[in-house]
């Protein structure tokens, strides 16, 4: 590296630009086609390289363009400074984005207009450096260079014969009558996105060169100036330094600002239009693939950069290329997040675009104002309100909030230097003289209009600030409205964020005692509590903030904000959490800001004050452009040419001049650290655990290396996205495995104890979308938007070809479900099933979705694609060498991850598509021993779920299975089973009913035990059964960890023969089975409303509250037999009533009648109101029924003592009873009471006929 790089270095990171160069035609190496270019990709090409004077080439004919049509490689002609120590030249990178479409001719008969666009280039650590360039065409000169043209297109027509090529008729080229014009491009190198300023410049050095007449200086003092003795302007102020005719103005924002943002966003919202960029800014929050489309880079640039600065207080964590030159396509095969811009050709189809993955892109068509957004997208929170704002604020400076009227402003063309104090202010003239700018002539002339202020007023030199701001050309009127929108939008914004995580840092964990315990742990810490953060939220905030909590970017902001408890905070960071402060302070709504209230921004007229009054009282000038020690000769001004600069001048800094002769005061010293970290220079140890900490996608945020593209440096970023879907897969499957184990997770320290509804849901797209990713990467040819389904449509055609030859599909090795047939287990049977069952989704996304969902839940989901991935010829055919699916390692580890979340229960396709219809087997289950398996009555039944009932159903007689269809029942809780009690075989002894799901194959057993006929057992037609899922038992199943606990089931004769004489609870044990069931009744209600089990369960199923208070009747109860009869609990209920009613009819004899109380008459209502009800339920059915309309209606603690106290219970009852000893009652009854707080609401079949 030579000295003069080193020196150019050591004022680097104060320097406005970094780098000035030019790109165009290099005449010694001649035309060679750009193969990489998007005209001639897919075409057969024609080489042409002409050195020192011969023309050589390789023909392969199959092209119709015309050689003007043709694009040609460009390369960079000369670059200063030669190199800067911390951000060294990238060539190859500058050459590909300053011409992204090449070399380009055209003839005197074509337009020339000159043209702007900028770029970014991203670094591996992060940092970005951004490129303007001004493109312009030159006339060529080099004789070898019109002859090789002269020959392509003779050779053309050669090849295609004249009139063959309809678009040829104006591209014709004569080298006896055509001038031959290539383009060329200027372009300054910033480490800041001074896009205003930088345009200005650029435009003026062009003005310069087509200009009859020679600038005031060689422009190489103007580039040396921009270079060398421009410095940023210190933040908080305004610089003004000078072009080549007209003065250039840039300002900074201050520390509790804002950070810079310079491209118009007026112009982007104009493009897209609001409502479409507010979509597409949402695509980019919740980090889905974004490819923006248009011809025009600057467009590209003006919406990708518009969208990011509007991201505040958080940042873009993933692949960001907003100008994706045409060498580096195959980026967009990376199966991550990406922001890519791409180059449209003219003429070109949407329709005919190919892309590699589309499951999760957003499409954004800037020319044509359209965007194609993902499926299953969230809206950001008060979208309507956040539109009309923005609307508002882009009408108030005249723009189209519609879309698609664009007017860009451009710089003004200025009408020349003109005379040199005409026009300007005395202060500005002394601030020059401060800065050693003016000349001996001009400092005389400024100390005489001191003076003489009448001399200075007809000279048209004002000392008034305001008239100087109002009629300066410093600052363009465009550019002001420009920079005035742009705070004013971004505020806007700033203020949603603001208001939505006001108190995010309430829901942060700091658990760490020090940095390096903090990363060591990093990936098993919760840094942030989602779920109470979701559960403090507004309801229709949730779909959108459940999905943004989960992103990269929203990790690292609660890290940045972790770590600024050991390092100075981040500076985004530091401003945001300012602004939350400044709001709390102001706000007198204690303890939160949050409300679901839109609130409009308060401070737009703040903010565009503060940069109008930088930008029109400017704080520092720069040193003016001066005569270099140039050698005579060189350079020499030739109009409509750039000269070949002196490089000697342009490679090294002056050796002093004024500015950086300064001190450095501790401010500039604050400002070049701070500005260091922002592009990630600091490479002590706590910015080493900084990067190490985020680990999260890390190796999947791989920008693009422009500088070298050969096939080892692809191999190894395609080996690195494998690396980095691989992990990404262990971390999502284990979220999902910790998250949904709950309290045994806790235990083992693993973090929260549950997970909520929401963010299962929120997982579970996450893990669509991951497999979809997965699927896209290394694809040969895309078929249909969802490689997935793709994938598993041509497998489905090649086993279905292949169906006569095999043996069957795979079933399960043992039936988990006796009396039902087993289900086959197969991948295409699961396709049909999502295929003809869910009507309302109509894309290959959304079938591929349905089908991730319901292998999931029937955990099948690792075999299943394990299954399609067997077969490694189709394999081979539809992926590329590199593609994740054909590494056999990674394949396998990724399968097993997927296999462990077989350890617990998903309802993610029941409780997602509720609205379908679904197939149902049923079978009822006899017990054979000790009751004819028929029955000559009429048999019926009633399927129950959490969505509704299948409705009462005919079974037809001597029939034990049958199959239904109804609308999604989703998890099913109750079977009404029941008989007409007509023929000679009327009692029926049933063991269980066994429900099955036949698209899911979640079987439901029902347990019964009891018999359904009169005159046996308590006489019940009708019996109501609990459900309990089954768990599959195969061999294969059995040791995969952790299994949900079964639901609760309705009790059945064993438990009630065992209550009765084999084991008698003792009074302790029932009290505290009393205290569980309605304490899980309680913690039932404590639950957010989607989350809750099923109350029927808990209420009627076995420990709950029917089941123990049947243990607290039975206690002490004299159940012998009567004349070969059971006595039952409700025969003492109907005896109390017996008794209570007469008691009342013997009052009424009596002259003063006791009176009755309202408690005993209601209790007396419901137990005659169930005894009259049509419904054949039995004994134990009637008293399961008082239960749950006692607790239903908060009676059951009034008519507990009633019971208590009637003197049946003398009868009835054991002096040791529990019901007889009054201090257990008491306790009792304050048990139930805490039971009152809660609206118990009752299942349809448990009520039905019975109107109380």
């Amino acid at each position: 590296m030579s000295a003069s790089g080193g020196s150019g270095s050591a004022l680097a990171p104060c320097r406005f630009a970094l780098y000035f160069c030019a790109c165009g035609l290099d005449t010694d190496t001649g035309l060679e086609p750009d193969e990489l270019s998007g005209e001639w990709r897919g075409l057969s090409r024609t080489r042409f390289l002409h050195f020192r004077g011969k023309l050589q080439t390789a023909v392969e004919t199959g092209t119709n363009q015309s050689p003007l049509k043709r694009t040609f490689k460009s390369k960079v002609l000369c670059h200063y400074p030669e190199n800067v120590d911390w951000n060294p030249f990238d060539q190859d990178a500058v050459s590909m984005l300053c011409m992204p479409k090449g070399l380009t001719f055209c003839t005197q008969r074509d337009r020339r207009d000159p043209w702007f666009h900028s770029f970014l280039i991203t670094r591996e650590d992060g940092s970005r450096t951004y490129g303007f360039v001004l493109t312009f065409y030159e006339e060529v000169t080099s004789p070898q260079i019109c002859s090789a043209m002269q020959t392509l297109q003779q050779m053309h027509h050669a090849e295609h014969g004249r009139g063959s090529c309809g678009d040829c008729a104006g591209t014709l080229y004569d080298a006896s009558r055509d001038t031959l014009y290539v383009s060329k491009a200027l372009c300054l190198i910033t480490p800041m996105p001074f896009m205003h300023a930088c345009r200005r410049f650029l435009t003026q050095l062009h003005r310069a060169i087509a200009s009859p007449q020679a600038p005031p200086l060689p422009l190489e003092s103007y580039i040396h100036n921009v270079l060398y003795e421009v410095p940023h302007p210190p933040p908080g102020r305004s610089l003004k330094f000078h072009g080549v005719y007209e003065p250039i103005v840039c300002q900074r924002p201050g520390p509790g600002e804002l950070p810079l943002a310079d491209f118009p966003l007026g112009e982007a919202f104009c493009l897209l239009g609001v409502e479409n960029l507010v979509q597409v800014f949402t695509c980019v929050l919740l980090e889905m693939q974004v490819l923006l489309f248009s011809q025009d880079y600057q467009r590209l640039m003006v919406v990708a950069e518009g969208i990011t600065t509007l991201l505040f207080p958080f940042q873009w964590q993933h692949v960001y290329v907003p100008i994706l030159p045409a060498s580096l396509l195959h980026f967009l095969d990376a199966p991550v997040p990406y922001l890519m811009g791409l180059q449209s050709k003219e003429g070109t189809d949407r329709s005919k675009l190919e892309l590699p993955q589309e499951a999760n892109l957003c499409f954004v068509d800037i020319d044509h104002h359209c965007v194609e957004l993902p499926e299953d997208f969230p809206q950001f929170p008060n979208k309507t309100e956040l539109i009309q704002e923005l609307t508002d604020v882009l009408r108030s400076f005249g723009f189209s909030p519609e879309g698609g009227a664009v007017t860009v402003p451009r710089s003004p063309a200025g009408a020349g230097p003109g005379p040199r104090l005409k026009g300007s202010a005395l202060k500005e003239l002394a601030d020059d003289r401060r800065n050693g700018n003016l000349s001996a002539d001009d400092l005389a002339a400024l100390e005489l209009l001191q003076r003489n202020p009448a001399l200075a007023q007809r000279a048209g030199v004002t000392d008034s600030e305001d008239e100087a701001g109002g009629r300066g050309s410093e600052v363009d009127a465009e550019e002001l409205r420009n920079a005035k929108l742009n705070v004013q939008l971004r505020e806007v914004f700033a203020g949603r964020f603001a208001t939505m995580f006001a108190d995010y840092e309430s829901f942060v964990i700091q658990s760490a005692p020090d940095l390096e315990s903090w990363v060591t742990n990093r990936e098993q810490m919760h840094n942030f509590d989602k779920a109470s953060f979701l559960s403090d939220q507004a309801e229709p905030f949730l779909p959108f903030l459940s999905h943004f909590i989960e992103t990269q970017m929203f990790a690292t902001f609660v890290d940045n904000k972790i770590m600024s408890q050991w390092e100075e905070k981040e500076p985004l960071l530091r401003v945001f959490d300012g602004r939350i402060e400044k709001a709390r302070l102001y706000n007198i709504r204690a303890p939160s800001l949050r409300s679901s209230a839109y609130q409009r921004c308060t401070v737009l007229r703040e903010s565009a004050q503060a940069i109008e009054q930088r930008l029109l009282k400017i704080d520092h000038t720069a040193i003016h452009p001066h005569l270099l020690d140039m050698k005579i000769g060189q350079g020499r001004f030739q109009q409509g040419f750039f000269p070949k600069l002196q490089a000697d001048v342009l490679s090294s800094p002056p050796t002093s001049n004024k500015w950086s002769s300064r001190p450095a005061t501790a401010q500039r010293r604050n400002d070049r650290n701070r500005h260091q970290c922002e592009l990630g220079l600091d490479n002590s140890l706590k910015e080493k655990y900084l990067q190490e900490a985020r680990t999260l996608g890390k190796a999947v945020r791989q920008q693009p290396k422009l500088s070298d593209l050969s096939p080892a440096v692809i191999a190894q970023t395609n080996w690195k996205f494998v690396e980095g879907l691989l992990k990404e897969c262990r971390l999502k499957t284990k979220r999902m495995l910790v998250e949904k184990m709950g309290r045994e997770a806790v235990e083992l320290g693993h973090g929260e104890v549950n997970i909520t509804g929401l963010e299962e849901n929120t997982l579970i797209a996450s893990l669509c979308d991951l497999l979809e990713r997965i699927w896209s990467h290394g694809l040969q040819v895309k078929q249909g938007k969802s490689a997935l389904w793709s994938h598993m449509l041509h497998y489905q055609a090649r086993e279905e070809r292949l169906e006569l030859q095999a043996d069957g599909p795979e079933r399960r090795k043992s039936d988990p479900s006796p009396g039902l047939s087993t289900l086959p287990v197969s991948l295409i049977q699961d396709m049909r099933c999502v295929l003809p069952n869910i009507s309302e989704i109509k894309t290959d996304v959304g079938r591929s979705r349905a089908w991730i969902r319901l292998s999931l839940e029937k955990k099948l989901l690792s075999q299943h694609l394990k299954q399609l991935l067997s077969n490694h010829s189709l394999t081979k055919k539809l992926y590329k060498r590199y593609a994740f699916l054909r590494c056999e390692e990674e394949r396998e580890q990724f399968l097993f991850h997927l296999l462990s979340l077989n350890a617990v229960d998903y309802f993610c396709f029941t409780g997602v598509f509720t609205t379908i219809n679904i197939p149902y087997r049923a079978v009822i289950v006899p017990i054979k021993k000790l009751s004819n398996a028929m029955t000559t009555s009429n048999p019926w039944v009633c399927v129950s779920g959490e969505l509704g009932d299948s409705g009462v159903m005919q079974i037809p007689k001597n029939v034990l299975e049958m199959t239904f269809e109804c609308q999604n029942l989703g998890k099913m809780t109750t079977v009404q089973l029941g008989h007409d009690n007509s023929g000679l075989l009327a009692k029926w002894l049933v063991d269980c009913v066994m429900v099955r799901n036949e698209i899911t194959g979640h079987t439901y057993k029902f347990p019964c035990g009891r018999w359904l006929g009169k005159g046996v057992d308590d006489g019940s037609l009708e019996r109501v059964l609990i459900g309990e899922l089954m768990v599959p038992c195969t061999d294969e199943e059995a040791g995969r960890g952790s299994k949900t606990p079964p639901l609760q089931r309705s009790p059945n004769q064993t438990r009630r023969i065992s209550m009765s004489s084999l084991s008698k609870p003792t009074s302790a044990q029932i009290q505290e089975v009393v205290g569980e069931a309605v304490n899980n009744i309680i913690k039932h209600f404590h639950k957010p409303e989607k989350e809750r089990g099923i109350l029927t369960v808990l209420l009627c199923g076995e420990s709950g509250l029917v089941s123990v208070l049947e243990q607290f009747f039975h206690h002490g109860f004299r159940s012998a037999r009567l004349f070969q009869k059971s006595v039952f609990i409700w025969d003492f209920v109907e005896k109390a009533v017996m008794y209570m009613e007469s008691t009342d009819q013997m009052g009424d004899l009596q002259e003063t009648p006791e009176p009755r109380g309202l408690s005993s008459e209601t209790f007396c209502r419901y137990v005659s109101g169930i005894n009259s009800a049509p419904r054949s339920i039995g004994k134990d059915g009637k008293f399961q029924l008082l239960v749950c309309l006692g607790a239903r209606d908060r009676l059951l603690s009034d008519w507990l003592p009633l019971l208590a106290e009637c003197p049946v219970i003398t009868r009835m009852y054991e002096d040791v009873a529990m019901l007889r000893d009054r201090t257990t009652v008491s306790a009792l009854v304050g048990v139930l009471q805490t039971l009152h707080d809660f609206p118990i609401t009752l299942e349809t079949s448990l009520v039905k006929g019975v109107d109380l």
